[in-house]
């Protein structure tokens, strides 16, 4: 399977848990429901007014909320198929968006419902955790950019590959699967089946720090 169908793969299978669970189930990012996330998902692709803002501190990420709110008690199953139907022309459709960002939009927050739901981890296929991995080696530092006090090398479990995230000493290390390894990234330590590892400083300076956008 080709890299730029995975985001799509994981779109389609948000879009079964959602039809599913129905609107008022958990996710991971509470107060948040499914209702919300899905509102959250249309508004990112389809509201290029507000959309950016879901991303920004301030009064365009006040913005984006209030338009997300506004959208949420729309019909669900309308939001649902909306989703489903797939990024809409222009930026969304551009092969190293749909590699990058979307792919680790709707792993993550395909992963927000499963796990908010007593959903265990997935196994992936081979090329999925390989384009995970990937996209853990992009920017990890921007994830972990409030990381003080420490470093940070992620490892991919059973493979000699790693990524450093953060520079310094002493250093900790995070160890998993690549899907487990980015919801770390994406603020996400809580539900990642992970091992951290390394000396008690830089351990706790880990646990201590919010991890994410």
């Amino acid at each position: 399977m080709a890299d730029p169908l995975f985001d799509a793969v994981e779109r389609a299978q948000l879009c079964d848990l959602f039809d599913e669970l129905g609107p008022e189930a958990p996710t991971l990012l509470g107060p948040w429901t499914t209702r919300d996330l899905a509102a959250h998902l249309v508004l990112r692709e389809r509201d290029h007014l507000a959309g950016p803002g879901l991303a920004l501190p301030g009064a365009w990420g006040r913005f984006a909320a209030r338009r997300r709110t506004a959208l949420a008690p729309r019909d669900f199953r309308r939001l649902v198929a909306t989703i489903r139907s797939g990024p809409p022309p222009g930026l969304f459709r551009i092969g190293w968006v749909r590699r990058l960002p979307n792919l680790n939009e709707f792993f993550v927050h395909h992963e927000d419902v499963r796990r908010a739901n007593g959903r265990a981890p997935r196994t992936n296929a081979y090329a999925m955790d390989e384009a995970l991995w990937r996209n853990v080696g992009r920017a990890p530092w921007f994830l972990a950019r409030r990381l003080r006090g420490a470093g940070l090398e992620l490892q991919w479990a059973g493979t000699t590959k790693t990524v450093r995230a953060r520079r310094g000493e002493p250093t900790a290390s995070i160890t998993g699967p690549p899907g487990e390894l980015l919801l770390s990234l994406f603020g996400r330590q809580g539900a990642a089946h992970v091992e951290l590892n390394g000396p008690e400083a830089a351990v706790e300076a880990v646990r201590c720090t919010r991890f994410g956008m």
